[in-house]
């Protein structure tokens, strides 16, 4: 289906599936979600045991609505207001103290809850019409590219999940922006799809944590926190350099340097970039020619690569406002936290 002609009758499937304790996986405008209903505890546990993913990451909740915000959080605070007016439906996570309707697998066994409202209808159509908020993380296998084709959540948990709504590809193709506003000061705890500059023009004194942690580990505030994130199967080298052009000679050499040792070799570049290694045997993904176009098409572009059975990823950090915070963070995470200086 499409957000413009929305299938009922497949939305009410999807509905009473997450009613009976199914898993639905459905399109938001950030990535495609793997939900559950949030208030049930042994659903939500099905999500953990369909991606793989550790007990101690914790799962936002999704709403379709603001006026369903206090069945799942508590203390919500003046600017939270003046967030949700100017940024939901829409990419922004917002973490509160959690109710005690909400189950601690949710939270990971913490007291709070991430909580955002989507802005894709058919995800909006799906909430509604389940009547009860839904936790979801990406739906993808653990430390994978989040998936953001239906075709992508098939390819990681075919016969792991009851239903999927395929919508498309994702809008953004980027996760949400998570912010923590259970302390004294406001705190970014992922960059995502709304600019640290946004949040800022009503936070000037925004804060901003990065952490890059091991799954056993403790403090794993909010998803996307652990260092080994969106990864491909393929090892991927992460460049940053001085220069724009310095980046790309080092990249350059590598790439020869790599197929010299007989390793098959792939790059994931913007359009502009991508003529520059045309005489090289590698083979390549043209991710855009913005920041915004980059985000949409990073998590498939790797996924593309690792389909073409390619031993190493070559790639590189963007400028580190707009978009290009978010994609600096996916990226580091993707390549395990080794970001390689030239």
């Amino acid at each position: 289906m499409t957000p413009a002609a929305i299938d009922a009758e497949a939305i009410n499937i999807a509905a009473r599936t997450l009613q009976s304790g199914g898993l639905v996986a459905f399109p938001t405008e950030t990535v495609y979600g793997l939900g559950a209903n949030a208030l049930d505890e042994e659903a939500v546990k099905r999500i953990f045991a369909a991606k793989g993913r550790p007990a101690s990451d914790p799962i936002i909740v999704h709403l379709h609505h603001p006026l369903q915000l206090p069945i799942v959080a508590l203390d919500v605070p003046p600017v939270a207001t003046t967030l949700i007016q100017h940024f939901w439906p829409g990419p922004l996570t917002l973490v509160f103290r959690r109710t005690p309707q909400v189950p601690a697998a949710v939270s990971a066994g913490m007291d709070t809850v991430a909580v955002r409202m989507p802005a894709h209808p058919i995800a909006q159509a799906l909430i509604k019409s389940a009547d009860c908020p839904v936790a979801a993380p990406s739906a993808n296998r653990f430390a994978r590219p989040s998936a953001t084709t239906a075709a992508h959540v098939l390819e990681d948990l075919a016969g792991q999940v009851d239903v999927i709504l395929d919508g498309g590809p994702a809008i953004i193709g980027l996760e949400s922006t998570i912010l923590d506003l259970t302390r004294p000061q406001p705190v970014v705890l992922r960059p995502g799809g709304v600019p640290l500059e946004d949040l800022r023009a009503f936070i000037p004194d925004l804060e901003v944590i990065t952490k890059y942690l091991q799954p056993d580990e403790t403090g794993i505030l909010a998803p996307g926190m652990l260092v080994k994130h969106y990864s491909p199967r393929a090892q991927l080298l992460l460049y940053e350099g001085s220069s724009h052009q310095i980046m790309l000679t080092t990249i350059h050499q590598r790439a020869q340097d790599l197929i010299a040792a007989n390793k098959r070799v792939g790059l994931l570049l913007p359009d502009s970039e991508i003529p520059q290694f045309a005489h090289l045997p590698v083979a390549t993904f043209s991710l855009g020619a913005d920041l915004e176009a980059i985000s949409h098409n990073l998590f498939h572009g790797l996924r593309t690569l690792d389909s073409l059975g390619v031993d190493v990823i070559l790639t590189h950090t963007y400028p580190a406002h707009g978009l290009g915070a978010a994609l600096r963070d996916r990226l580091i995470r993707a390549a395990e936290g080794h970001l390689i200086s030239c």
